[in-house]
């Protein structure tokens, strides 16, 4: 029965967020505010690239469900791929797109979600892309246990990959001087350094933070979530 319900619920997460990606294509440019998509499309939105990610991730995780299981507890090239990319990059980049949207919504949406694309995305849309996201992580975690590696591992990965969207931001507004987000217009360049070496931090304790509920929900000892 729990093979049957994460076979489910994997399938079922991949799918939401495909419908939600397609979603957000639908709309088109003639639909949207001008500038939105500009350069870039959605792709350089943290948003959409997390949706992607999720959308990956379950996947991967679908995929992996339908490999016959093994005698021994060794796992497959794609289970410990799906486990990587879920303890490096889903988890902490999920929750953080979360918690930093609904932080900068409750200061001033303006700087982050415009009242104008209420009447573009619907109230569903924008919870779906900004609030579902992490029950249906934590969800996971108390689905099955997740493969971490080396926390200096992982947090090099994840520190790399931070890296490169940070360079694709400001690849972005040097090509069409506009930034990804209006927030980013209010800092200078120090200020901008000290916000993302900020946020690359606060990504770096949720990384912690889902190996430990990992931990605390499937025991440090568990087979499934040795590191080596």
């Amino acid at each position: 029965m729990t093979n049957i319900f994460k076979k489910v619920y994997h399938i079922s997460a991949f799918f939401w967020y495909a419908f939600i990606i397609q979603c957000i294509y639908a709309k088109g440019e003639t639909d949207l505010p001008p500038g939105l998509f500009v350069y870039g499309g959605p792709w350089k939105y943290l948003t959409f690239l997390n949706l992607v990610l999720q959308m990956v991730f379950f996947g991967l995780g679908s995929l992996n469900d339908l490999q016959p299981v093994g005698k021994d507890s060794k796992k497959s090239s794609l289970s410990l791929c799906k486990d990587l990319l879920f303890s490096v990059f889903v988890f902490p980049v999920g929750v953080f797109v979360v918690l930093l949207f609904w932080l900068i919504y409750t200061y001033d949406r303006q700087l982050v979600y415009p009242a104008s694309l209420d009447t573009i995305f619907p109230s569903w849309l924008n919870h779906a892309m900004h609030t579902g996201v992490l029950p249906i992580l934590l969800g996971e975690i108390l689905l099955e246990p997740h493969y971490y590696p080396k926390t200096k591992h992982g947090l090099s990965a994840l520190g790399l990959v931070g890296l490169a969207y940070l360079g694709w931001v400001i690849w972005v507004y040097q090509t069409v001087g506009v930034w990804v987000y209006p927030i980013l217009g209010m800092f200078s360049s120090a200020g901008l350094t000290v916000f993302f070496f900020h946020n690359m931090l606060v990504v770096s304790l949720l990384y912690l933070l889902g190996q430990t509920l990992n931990q605390k929900v499937w025991g440090r000892d568990h087979p499934g979530i040795n590191r080596t």
